[in-house]
């Protein structure tokens, strides 16, 4: 048995004032065939299991190419066209295979490509055959459309937000095109599309019950996998939105059944899913009363992990403002500023000036006489089992006496070791300022005295009614208050 494995992953923030090519693939993750590391990243889990499995059983895993950007704005043309054909001309090689294993994150926009990942899986498809087995992954923050549904066999989205099971996805994934290829099951698939756009984390109810039911369904009777796509709403594509996919032993009839019952009862969770988002001046008041230690104020809109750049300076300014003095910020990304330092050194005390250079919602740079504190080449940070880079950083000291990290590799926060790898105690801090909307969640809560998030409105597209979507044409909550009726005027 031969099975052929690659991955091609990053999410697209079509309203981003940044744009993503092939360095941006290479400064994140870059492996070519043969290469993949030992341990696995976000998207491509498939792999560390594709060999431990083919290891243990005896068959072959043919490894193409693995590469993952940091979310950002549209993939030039030219990249996507490069990696695609690098990987459709790896699974050529590799012909003729059994089974195709793709590690994706589902919401990749290239320039004249709404939907990329269905047009990859359409084309492999369209190059094996009706009778190879195709199995991928996908990210929640994805969208799900027809033509990957029709072309793949296997699909299974991460069920958790912060995505704490990408392991266990890869897992599941693989484990259903063996039992697929060896005539075991014979996957069948059902979508209900939920008609919404709403933030779903899993760390907190309601999702937190919804998502351990969905976990029991699992190999129980017919059912072989149940996913929810969250959709992501910075995605102006004509599938955005929520909705269920469920797959089952050959049983349409349950797959349906299925889906509409969990996509009904995940409808009726709109506004009722995310936890309290504060203004600015709202969560300082609510830190500064608090005797919690430390207490983490997450800034869920400048999140690089949604594609913004992570230089927006409007909530450190209202934090320099306030007087703070035992806090740091991980991390503001400036790649000139980084620079600067480096070019400074350690210990040096320079007048810098940092932050909001990349768009005019961001908030305008910082001009501050700082001391250069720390300075790392390829810092990095832990998710789960995967390793993060951060590119080099600096740690740079404000006259007011709080810390702030720069970086040179967009990342949003996801875990305490991004401070504590760059000398950093974040246990010691009485506040801790980081840029992430949910992914921080699981690490930071184990040490968080108090966890704050902060609605900072800047250049995230947080707001689905004014957002100005152009390819989104099916009603969709809270556009509009009741789509289904809408879409049955």
């Amino acid at each position: 048995m031969r099975i052929f494995c690659a991955s091609i992953a990053t999410e697209t923030n079509t309203f981003s004032p940044l744009r993503t090519d092939f360095s941006d693939f290479q400064e994140s993750f870059y492996a070519p065939p043969g290469q993949h590391p030992v341990t696995p990243t976000l998207c491509s889990a498939v792999f560390t299991e594709g060999r431990l499995r083919a290891a243990k059983e005896g068959w072959d895993l043919i490894e193409g190419t693995a590469t993952w950007a940091e979310p950002g704005g549209l993939v030039n043309r030219a990249t996507y066209e490069q990696l695609r054909d690098e990987v459709l001309g790896q699974l050529r090689a590799a012909m003729p295979v059994d089974g195709v294993i793709l590690g994706l994150h589902g919401a990749m926009v290239a320039q004249d490509y709404l939907d990329c990942e269905g047009d990859l899986i359409s084309r492999i498809r369209d190059m094996v055959g009706p009778d190879v087995v195709i199995g991928t992954s996908f990210d929640p923050h994805s969208h799900l459309t027809d033509l990957r549904v029709n072309n793949s066999d296997i699909i299974v989205a991460f069920k958790e937000f912060p995505h704490t099971d990408f392991v266990e996805t890869g897992q599941a994934v693989v484990d259903l095109v063996l039992r697929t290829l060896r005539g075991e099951i014979t996957p069948t698939k059902a979508v209900f599309d939920c008609r919404m756009i709403e933030v779903l984390p899993t760390s907190r109810e309601p999702m937190r019950s919804f998502i351990d039911r969905a976990k029991e369904m699992e190999g129980t009777g017919d059912i072989l996998s149940v996913s929810f796509i969250h959709g992501f709403m910075a995605g102006d594509v004509p599938d955005l939105g929520a909705k269920v996919i469920v797959t089952t032993n050959n049983n349409l009839t349950e797959a349906k059944q299925i889906a509409n019952d969990l996509g009904v009862e995940l409808f009726g969770f709109r506004g009722a899913t995310r936890p309290s988002f504060l203004t600015p001046d709202a969560a300082l008041d609510q830190a500064l009363a608090s005797d919690a230690k430390p207490i983490v104020l997450t800034d869920v809109w400048d999140n690089p992990g949604g594609g913004v750049p992570g230089d927006s300076t409007i909530f450190l300014r209202a934090i320099m403002e306030r007087g703070l003095r035992d806090f740091a910020v991980g991390t503001l990304w400036d790649p000139m500023a980084v620079r600067t330092c480096f070019s400074a050194g350690e210990g040096a005390t320079l007048p810098l000036r940092f932050g909001g250079k990349t768009g005019a919602n961001a908030g305008s740079p910082i001009d501050a006489t700082v001391k250069v504190k720390k300075l790392e080449r390829a810092a990095w940070q832990y998710f789960g089992e995967s390793i993060v880079p951060l590119g080099d950083c600096a740690v740079i000291e404000l006259p007011g006496g709080g810390e702030v990290i720069l970086n040179t590799n967009r990342s949003q926060s996801f875990d305490p070791s991004l401070f504590s790898n760059m000398g950093i105690d974040p246990t010691s801090k009485k506040y801790l300022f980081i840029k992430s909307t949910n992914h921080f969640y699981d690490a930071f809560a184990k040490i968080a005295g108090e966890i704050i998030y902060v609605d900072v409105h800047g250049p995230y597209p947080s707001d689905p009614k004014t957002n100005g979507y152009r390819h989104v044409k099916r009603p969709l909550w809270p556009i509009v208050d009741d789509p289904f009726a809408a879409k049955a005027s």
